[in-house]
């Protein structure tokens, strides 16, 4: 890194050269391991962009001002939004979190806050809090809950000089970048604490302004002072910065760039997510016809677990505060595929044997988990795992014949038993 590109950095998260390291209280370095066992998530856009089936970007896609956009609120009744539904779906398809947008990049506020109207209590018909719905019923089900919050804001006056997004909203060409940050933060707050113990926050939106003084450290500080334990992850598709606590990758495995989102990116030593659709618009969109089928969604589920890596799959509700029926039919199939092989993915780390065409590897204990997605034949030879193996068999089925080659194991995979989605061979080692 250049002395150039540190101070590039340093003033996009808001950091002195004197800055003390941040150094996670006893409580994050838990939630931390949490996280890591916890493996899948549920991702949701749901906002008042919703109502217009035309994906969580359609102000700026459709080039709409400010004013025309204020008028959708009028429109948004979700009077079908069950919370406790919502809760048992993600359960149900093995989902150990839960991801929603607080705050998307229009600045609408899906809670009651009390930093501005415009928000889902004070200017919809609906006139309820689902945020606080939401976080109650993470209780009593078990399942935490983090905030999505962009830093990005398509209508909020104060946030100027522009970014490269938004541009068609009509906004006086003025505004006081702090206040906006002092805005931001006192939303911030609120959601932390007026809704119980959260999960963390997940961040997005400083890409619009890359050069601008975002205060990140001084905003990063807050929420672990008002909940030590919150994990703090951004989508700025940079290295992680002094006070996060998770690095993400957006539609990519880690150390990946097919999305294009992580050019220059290295895995860091953060807990590390991947975040994907299953069409491709992560807030609603009716028209997509292209959906990715539960082998495809698992097959990144397993992946990203034998590169250490959480899942956090996206859905984008309807209007009127329900999932679509073939999101909520392959996070049921996901969810029936993890009932049988759950102990392969949940709790483990990325395995010894990196990813390879067939498959990847997991371990927990003194287990190894060959996950086979590919069969390449009958006879699968993989390389050495530096210990001795005893039994192996495969999971939830019958034993696997193994021997010691030249340059590794050789499995004998079964004629029956195979998973039409992945084959788990279980290796006590």
């Amino acid at each position: 890194m250049t002395r150039r590109t540190a101070i590039h950095l340093a003033a996009a998260s808001g950091l002195s050269m004197q800055a003390a390291p941040y150094e996670p209280a006893a409580a994050n370095r838990k939630a931390r391991e949490w996280f890591q066992d916890a493996k899948f998530g549920l991702f949701v856009h749901w906002g008042v962009y919703s109502v217009l089936g035309k994906g969580e970007w359609v102000m700026n896609n459709d080039k709409m001002t400010a004013a025309d956009y204020q008028t959708l609120p009028a429109r948004f009744n979700p009077v079908k939004f069950n919370a406790a539904e919502w809760v048992a779906t993600a359960k149900n398809a093995g989902q150990k979190y839960i991801t929603i947008t607080s705050k998307h990049h229009d600045g609408f506020a899906m809670w009651g806050t009390k930093q501005s109207k415009w928000n889902i209590v004070d200017t919809t018909p609906y006139a309820k809090d689902p945020l606080k719905m939401l976080a109650e019923e993470c209780r009593n089900q078990g399942v935490k809950l983090f905030f999505y919050h962009s830093h990005l804001d398509w209508t909020h006056p104060d946030y100027f000089p522009r970014g490269r997004t938004g541009l068609a909203s009509g906004r006086a060409e003025n505004g006081d970048f702090n206040r906006y940050l002092d805005f931001m933060d006192a939303q911030l707050t609120e959601l932390l604490t007026n809704y119980g113990e959260i999960g963390g926050i997940w961040f997005d939106g400083i890409w619009d302004r890359k050069d601008a003084e975002w205060r990140l450290r001084q905003t990063y500080d807050l929420i672990h002072r008002l909940q030590p334990h919150a994990l703090i992850g951004n989508n700025h598709h940079l290295a992680p910065f002094e006070g996060e606590d998770f690095q993400m990758f957006e539609k990519d495995l880690p150390g990946q760039n097919t999305a294009g989102f992580s050019e220059g990116v290295s895995v860091g030593k953060l807990p590390l997510e991947t975040c994907d659709t299953i069409g491709v618009a992560w807030g609603y969109n009716p028209n997509e016809k292209k959906l990715k089928s539960t082998k495809q969604l698992l097959h990144t589920l397993i992946r990203a677990a034998g590169m250490n890596a959480n899942f956090l799959l996206n859905v984008g509700p309807k209007p009127d505060g329900t999932i679509q029926d073939e999101f909520a039919a392959r996070l049921k199939e996901m969810g029936a595929w993890l009932g049988k092989y759950g102990e392969s993915v949940y709790g483990t780390r990325g395995g010894p044997i990196g990813p390879r065409p067939w498959g990847v590897t997991t371990a927990k204990a003194n287990k190894v988990y060959v996950h086979v997605m590919d069969w390449p034949d009958r006879a699968l030879v993989i390389p050495p795992l530096g210990k001795k193996t005893g039994a192996a068999r495969v999971l939830g089925g019958g034993p696997v014949a193994v021997k010691s080659v030249e340059n590794g194991l050789l499995l004998q995979l079964p004629e029956t038993g195979r998973d039409e989605f992945d084959t788990v061979i279980e290796l006590t080692v």
